[in-house]
């Protein structure tokens, strides 16, 4: 199916495996995606219960495909999780994707914390009496060769001490955050809030791993694209989306996000 442009975006129904060949080598400057965790989660058009040396095999192809599309300099953020009972899933898969890519950052997306007596955030409780709560995905930060150059300070946050502001050589009151980052989701109370789709991301995570990149008016792939956070992360950081997804009902939602984001413009 013909890509649809929703401004300055283009979104493709379609099989990444099928539409990756067709765009252009070393054109992509970000790509931030959330793949299926093959945890059996309840997706449209897709069976989320592949073997896991199928499902290795398969994001091992598609990781290759991706290869091709970024640039030298280009940085490929995968967001990936696994559950209690599957905990080697995310890990594995970055071993299987090491003669691919170089890992230049593992970031910690903390969706929820408690510190002393206080909690902030969402998690999704875990039953039983053997697991604790998760709350926690791996955000891994893949580059061709690892020596992409970041802005770290585009994500930074204010020193807690002021005086290391002079005493250590910094020229403005911004520190990097370091790999631990704290995203909480917005509160929701019913699946059509999330757009009836049970993978999505808050729109920070995209933008922060955008900004971190460096690149001014980026070009940003997302090979799924679900309903098209990335693609709107895209658009609020100066860029150019491409979005790539199976389900025609996630591309009708992500197409009329867009459509809503322009008019709002």
């Amino acid at each position: 199916m013909p890509a649809a442009a929703t401004g300055r975006h283009a979104l493709h129904c379609a099989d990444c495996l099928d539409l990756l060949p067709t765009l252009p080598e070393a054109s992509v400057d970000v790509i931030v995606t959330s793949p299926p965790y093959n945890l059996g989660i309840g997706y449209s058009s897709y069976d989320d219960r592949k073997s896991e040396a199928d499902y290795l095999d398969w994001m091992a192809r598609v990781a290759a495909a991706l290869r091709r599309v970024l640039r030298p300099d280009g940085s490929f953020f995968l967001n990936v999780s696994g559950s209690s009972s599957q905990p080697w899933l995310p890990f594995e898969l970055i071993v299987r994707l090491r003669p691919l890519f170089a890992l230049q950052n593992h970031i910690v997306w903390v969706k929820s914390i408690a510190t002393a007596d206080d909690a902030v955030g969402h998690f999704k409780p875990v039953p039983g009496e053997r697991f604790l709560h998760r709350n926690h995905e791996h955000l891994f930060h893949l580059t061709q060769h690892g020596d992409v150059r970041l802005d770290r300070l585009a994500v930074g946050v204010p020193f807690k001490d002021k005086s290391n502001i002079a005493r250590r050589g910094h020229t403005r009151d911004l520190r990097c955050r370091g790999d631990t980052w704290f995203v909480p989701y917005p509160t929701v109370r019913s699946r059509t809030q999330k757009f009836s789709h049970p993978g999505t991301f808050p729109i920070d995570l995209p933008r922060w791993c955008i900004r971190l990149h460096g690149k001014i008016a980026p070009v940003v792939l997302d090979p799924f694209a679900g309903t098209g956070t990335t693609l709107l992360a895209a658009g609020l950081e100066g860029g150019r989306g491409i979005g790539i997804e199976i389900d025609p009902d996630y591309v009708a939602t992500a197409r009329q996000r867009l459509a809503e984001t322009t008019e709002a413009a």
